[in-house]
């Protein structure tokens, strides 16, 4: 997730400071991105990753050229409603949603990296209360193996993804990966800033938000192409009603949480039908 400035770039769009009203506003076309300005709004991270969306992660630039041919090089998507599972149906058939088994999704396993140092502790806390927040919504289990801990790598089998510290230089807080990730690209990297001050969000609402992906939820800000942060048209909406206050939606992007990262009744009710 990107730390809020009063003007940020991601996939080519300004981040706007300032939030919206309740009422909609009617949607406004929005032109498509070229190849060219997507590739260019994309940045390496010291893992060698492509980070594009503020915290998402590809493996490489055929991936990424994929992404970008299904997604923000298809028609824009205007249908609402709260919390957005990553879809990659042209019809946005349940059956197109890139989600964990109900058998997976009960034992998301994961280390955190000892490299962490004097800051782990701040780390496992923050997981215990964003993954108790994430498994009191939805039929999700998630199982910190501490034996694992020392040996904390992309490559550790043991667990089905691994937490680690990066200096990503201030690209962002923190980044995550969706269900559909392999194994060397399921991680969830927190920068050396999140543990600065960060205020009005803690390091537990940083790692709800990154955990929502993990669970293969997209940004709620690109469900609305007048948030000013439109991403693309893979997802498909989980209620009935956009939330600008979900725990997905950036509050630069329009967004109406002004406070700590944390899941709204909406947010609730999208993973539960998700993950029932």
């Amino acid at each position: 997730m990107r730390m809020f400035r009063s003007v940020a770039l991601v996939a080519g769009v300004s981040l706007l400071g300032s939030a919206c009203g309740s009422s909609e506003a009617p949607e406004a076309e929005q032109p498509k991105m070229t190849w060219e300005e997507f590739r260019a709004s994309v940045v390496e991270d010291p893992e060698g990753k492509l980070i594009f969306d503020g915290d998402m992660a590809l493996d490489s630039e055929e991936e990424l050229r994929a992404f970008f041919a299904s997604s923000i090089g298809a028609d824009t998507g205007t249908v609402r409603g709260g919390l957005a599972v990553y879809n990659t149906s042209s019809s946005k058939a349940p059956s197109g949603d890139i989600k964990w088994t109900a058998t997976q999704a009960r034992n998301l396993t994961y280390c955190v990296s000892s490299t962490f140092g004097t800051n782990k502790t701040a780390v496992v806390n923050a997981m215990n209360a964003a993954t108790a927040a994430w498994e009191a919504a939805a039929n999700v289990n998630f199982t910190h193996v501490t034996s694992l801990d020392g040996s904390c790598t992309a490559t550790q089998t043991g667990v089905l993804f691994d937490i680690r510290p990066v200096n990503s230089g201030g690209q962002y807080l923190a980044r995550a990966f969706f269900p559909n990730s392999g194994r060397s690209g399921r991680n969830v990297l927190v920068d050396n800033s999140a543990f600065g001050n960060i205020a009005p969000w803690t390091l537990a609402g940083i790692m709800r938000h990154e955990l929502g992906h993990v669970l293969g939820f997209r940004h709620e800000h690109t469900r609305s192409t007048t948030s000013g942060c439109y991403e693309d048209s893979q997802w498909r909406a989980l209620t009935t009603t956009y939330d600008r206050s979900s725990v997905m939606h950036y509050p630069q992007c329009s967004g109406t949480q002004t406070r700590d990262l944390v899941l709204t009744t909406l947010d609730q009710q999208g993973a539960r039908a998700l993950y029932p």
